[in-house]
């Protein structure tokens, strides 16, 4: 890389977290940013459950710390902020990917599954955003990136905690860049499209879902998780210093059809 990308799209010294990073998009994202120079903090439900995440990047040799957190408690995930903190001395860049669904007819769906959903997805995105904020400022720098979906723009079927949460984070990062922009923070989400994962199981299983849906994806296929790669790259680096409040479909160009 020569010295112009390098500076634009490099990420040596930087500390970036990625949440929700034991396997699929998190995982390759987490990945993404390592192998453009930067320290990764990998944060799973449970640590055991970054180990195969753990492996890639030692395998890569990239500098990481592997950290447990429930998505939903506040107390840990200011306890993750802190700990990056206190073991590598910053936050550079932060990766709201960690998310859960539920999924039920709208007059079946319990308010247990609502607040679970709420929690981990909303509330949880703003928290570590809310976290991470109050050091980005002090440093007068950083990036946050929130991972949005296409039920930021639509609604779903049988998923409305989703919509409604994916939604909200979409708001989120508008109100946050308006916020921190002048601070040197740039807030904003990628909207992953169908991509091959484990929160898309059971519509793959489903013959006739899986090929309406296929049939309307503009590139022809669902998306895989390195897909992802460029966009949190981009978003992470001084590529994207005047960039603010932006969702970044990543999706195959299936909402321009």
């Amino acid at each position: 890389m020569n010295a112009y990308l390098e500076n634009m799209f490099g990420l040596d010294n930087k500390v970036a977290i990625v949440t929700g990073a034991t396997r699929g998009l998190g995982q390759a994202m987490a990945l993404a940013l390592g192998e453009s120079g930067a320290t990764v903090v990998v944060v799973g439900s449970k640590v055991d459950n970054l180990k195969d995440t753990v492996e890639l990047l030692a395998a890569k040799n990239i500098k990481h710390l592997a950290l447990g957190c429930d998505q939903a408690d506040g107390e840990q995930i200011k306890q993750v902020v802190a700990d990056t903190i206190a073991k590598l001395g910053k936050v550079d860049v932060l990766v709201n990917n960690a998310g859960t669904i539920k999924r039920a007819p709208a007059h079946e769906f319990s308010d247990e599954d609502w607040m679970e959903v709420i929690n981990v997805n909303l509330n949880g995105v703003f928290r570590f955003c809310r976290e991470v904020g109050k050091h980005m400022l002090k440093q007068n720098s950083g990036k946050i990136i929130n991972i949005a979906s296409l039920l930021s723009f639509s609604g779903g079927i049988t998923v409305p905690a989703y919509a409604a949460s994916k939604g909200g984070v979409a708001q989120l990062t508008k109100a946050l860049a308006n916020e921190w922009a002048n601070s040197n923070i740039q807030v904003n989400a990628i909207a992953p499209g169908y991509f091959e994962t484990d929160n898309t199981f059971n519509i793959r299983q489903d013959e006739e879902r899986q090929k309406s849906i296929s049939a309307r994806i503009p590139a022809g296929k669902w998306g895989q998780p390195e897909d992802m790669a460029g966009a949190v790259i981009y978003l992470s680096s001084n590529a994207s210093q005047y960039v603010n409040g932006h969702v970044l479909l990543v999706d195959g160009g299936w909402m321009a059809r």
